[in-house]
């Protein structure tokens, strides 16, 4: 099966033109496909509607959201209140005063009476507010959320690689059972002719009734391979419908036919070639890289406790005066201030937040490292796979053809009398197992091509404008005086996809 450079620019496009889908609404997804499918097309239809691939989209739409509302805490607040009050007026205290005069004689004088009492108020106003420093805070959330974005294209590209492989896998797995089939039924139809001419031995009178028995008894032994190899190819069908994201036809099964072949590509790749490529190039790892980064802006964050905060407000207010009962009677004018806050002492508070962000970028880079392991271990389980199946095929394609020349002798002789008929079986015996293994190899290999791929992070090529610092560094020492494009390592030549370029 040959290498499948895949046109990734529908996936990025979906995962970039959030606007316009709200606009357009996007296509109904393709729930059932009739007639001849290839490998190419599969993958397009699982780039389009598989469920992974839409969850990844939608996340990077979320994150821009997230994106959007960290960087409004640096931006100006502008808002307008309004109030309306009107208090009950036993509320109010009605005071007096008694006056005594020089000559003994009292006069009382009233200096509040209920009816001058304002018991209705009202206010509009119009306030501006603005951080105008934070300890730094708000501008390492804003790079802690363009680092998520960033991660979540990261993240997207590493579902898009895992659905590829998948698919890839699968669509194999049809193949291989679908030939499988065949060997099967070549082998009943060897042993039915074996059963028929016993037949006519015994009916000659020429062998005994044990030979036609026990023709008939590998028939039968035969037919539940044949029946284990359908109901493979169901099950194979059926996962790769799955990730697809169709459904299947009205009597259980998928209506779409697989068209291939159970080629065996060479990857020219050394391991050791393998595994820089794989450090350069998967996603899995550059979002392990982006949690580095965003834990870094997180130790910020939590050390801006330590640090005042200094707020500023100004705006513009309308309300009653609270000097007449009339509440046509208004005053207004701007108002300005500063609010600054300095915690001297929060309880150890900052100090705990601080102490649990050092364990966490602690932690990120424990995992990067763990991580980097991790590929290691896929990229050298690929490239072992690969190797294995690579020398069973070179062994297996002389053994079918000393089982084909095997039972053809073994025909003869019995023809002749001079053989067995346990030789026939026998032979018919060992050139099914022939045929299998090196279908099975075949299969294998293609698999493990897939894995490789996925592991390599070869699969897929993209053009960006996102700089990686490992593969900056990489090209800057091989390079000084020539400022390469990041993001895609030189040692590998894959087909350039037209896409979204990545933050």
């Amino acid at each position: 099966m040959p290498l499948h450079k895949i046109l990734l620019s529908l996936a990025l496009g979906i995962a970039s033109l959030g606007a316009l889908r709200a606009a357009n609404p996007a296509p109904q997804p393709q729930r059932t496909i009739s007639g001849d499918i290839t490998l190419e097309r599969a993958i397009d239809i699982a780039l389009r509607q598989n469920p992974e691939v839409l969850r990844a989209t939608r996340e990077i739409e979320r994150v821009r959201g997230q994106v959007i509302e960290v960087r409004a805490q640096a931006l100006p607040h502008l808002s307008t209140t309004s109030t309306y009050t009107k208090t009950d007026r036993n509320l109010f205290e009605i005071s007096s005063s008694q006056n005594f005069s020089s000559s003994g004689t009292d006069s009382t004088t009233s200096s509040t009476s209920s009816s001058s009492v304002n018991d209705s108020t009202w206010r509009v106003a119009l306030d501006l507010k603005q951080a105008l420093y934070t300890g730094g805070q708000i501008r390492a959330a804003v790079r802690i959320a363009r680092f998520t974005e960033d991660s979540s294209y990261w993240t997207l590209r590493d579902t898009i690689d895992r659905i590829v492989g998948r698919v890839r896998t699968q669509f194999v797995n049809v193949l291989r059972s679908r030939a499988l089939i065949q060997v099967q039924e070549e082998s009943i139809q060897l042993l039915t002719n074996q059963l028929k001419d016993q037949q006519n031995r015994f009916d000659a009178g020429t062998v005994p009734r044990f030979n036609v028995l026990r023709a008939e008894v590998a028939l039968s032994n035969a037919r539940p391979e044949l029946i284990r190899a359908r109901n493979n190819s169901l099950i194979a069908q059926l996962e790769l419908a799955r990730s697809l994201g169709l459904e299947p036809g009205h009597d259980g099964k998928p209506a779409f036919h697989c068209i291939g072949t159970l080629d065996t590509p060479a990857r020219s790749l050394s391991i050791t070639e393998a595994l820089q490529i794989a450090k350069e190039r998967r996603p899995f790892l550059k979002v392990q890289r982006q949690n580095i980064l965003i834990e870094t802006e997180q130790i910020k964050v939590a050390m801006a406790g330590y640090k005042p905060r200094l707020d500023a407000n100004a705006g513009y207010e309308f309300r009653n005066s609270r000097l007449s009962n009339d509440l046509g009677d208004t005053v207004n004018g701007w108002f300005l201030g500063l609010t600054g806050r300095w915690d001297i002492f929060d309880g150890l508070a900052t100090y705990g937040r601080t102490k649990q962000a050092h364990a966490r970028l602690a932690s990120a880079k424990i995992n990067y490292d763990d991580s980097v392991l991790q590929v290691e271990l896929e990229v050298q389980q690929a490239f072992a796979l690969l190797q294995q199946a690579r020398e069973t095929i070179q062994s297996q394609r002389k053994a079918v053809e000393q089982a084909l020349e095997s039972l053809r002798l073994a025909n003869e002789r019995l023809a002749a009398g001079a053989g067995t008929q346990l030789d026939v079986l026998d032979a018919r015996v060992a050139l099914t197992q022939a045929r299998t293994t090196e279908l099975q190899a075949r299969a294998d290999y293609n698999t493990a091509l897939a894995e490789f791929d996925r592991a390599t992070a070869t699969n897929t090529a993209y053009e960006e404008s996102f700089r990686d610092p490992i593969t900056t560094a990489r090209t800057q020492s091989q390079k000084p005086s020539h400022k390469a494009q990041s993001g895609t390592p030189k040692s590998v030549k894959p087909t350039q996809v037209k896409g979204q370029s990545d933050r």
